[in-house]
């Protein structure tokens, strides 16, 4: 019996990967995290895709308030309005230090309490925000840190990461989670929180072009659509 452990941020790219987890697992439990984020709105929407799929989902606290970033301080503005070539560019303020090596840390932790062999995540180096553990090299030095430094790897099961959408557009991305009927209304992508979505940060626009270019509508209301 194949298990594995699903990253669940409440995003487009978080909940496709759920979605692949689940086609490609006998069984899969979602893993979020209230980390100091400055709203709450994406946590609602993993709670209800956890809930459409019926799976076990795990929801833990860390605090990352104390690290340096426009996603959990307030007196710290969010980009808004970026070109896709700046984005590219530079290491935005969006980025939460080592925030996916405390992550899949705490992953592989439940991993080896429940008999996982496997972390999925969402993570992307096509269309993304320059996040330096989006990158390949990054998991791969991870998968052997999980070797070396946990009792299933040094026991010869190694827990392995999966990061299925890794080199996709957004675009692809959209056309992959309409194939697997992701519930996509159940999605929130943007970074400022809100009951619309604000359509000028780097997620909103990045997840808008990939509709667009997919040809697709996407059912999240935004205050504005560029």
């Amino acid at each position: 019996m194949s298990r594995a452990v699903a990253l669940l941020s409440g995003g487009l790219d978080s909940s496709t990967v759920l979605a692949m987890a689940l086609e490609a697992s006998d069984s899969v439990t979602a893993l979020s995290f209230i980390y100091g984020q400055r709203h709450g709105r994406e946590l609602e929407s993993a709670r209800a895709l956890a809930s459409h799929y019926g799976v076990e989902h795990v929801v833990t606290h860390l605090d990352l308030g104390i690290f340096d970033s426009s996603l959990t301080r307030w007196d710290q503005d969010i980009p808004k309005g970026r070109s896709t070539e700046e984005m590219a560019d530079e290491i935005p303020s969006t980025y939460v230090p080592a925030r996916n090596l405390i992550m899949l840390s705490v992953a592989a932790g439940l991993c080896e309490s429940i008999g996982a062999d496997r972390i999925y995540i969402g993570a992307n180096s096509v269309d993304y925000s320059g996040y330096p553990d989006c990158r390949p090299d990054f998991f791969r030095a991870f998968e052997e840190v999980l070797r070396q430094g946990t009792k299933a790897g040094v026991s010869g099961r190694p827990i392995s990461i999966a990061t299925p959408i890794i080199a996709m557009s957004k675009a692809e991305i959209v056309r992959q989670a309409l194939r697997l009927q992701v519930p996509l209304h159940l999605t929130w992508s943007c970074y400022a929180g809100g009951e619309k979505a604000c359509g000028l940060c780097d997620s909103c626009q990045l997840r808008l072009k990939g509709f667009q270019e997919a040809g697709a509508e996407d059912p999240v209301p935004y205050e504005v659509r560029p």
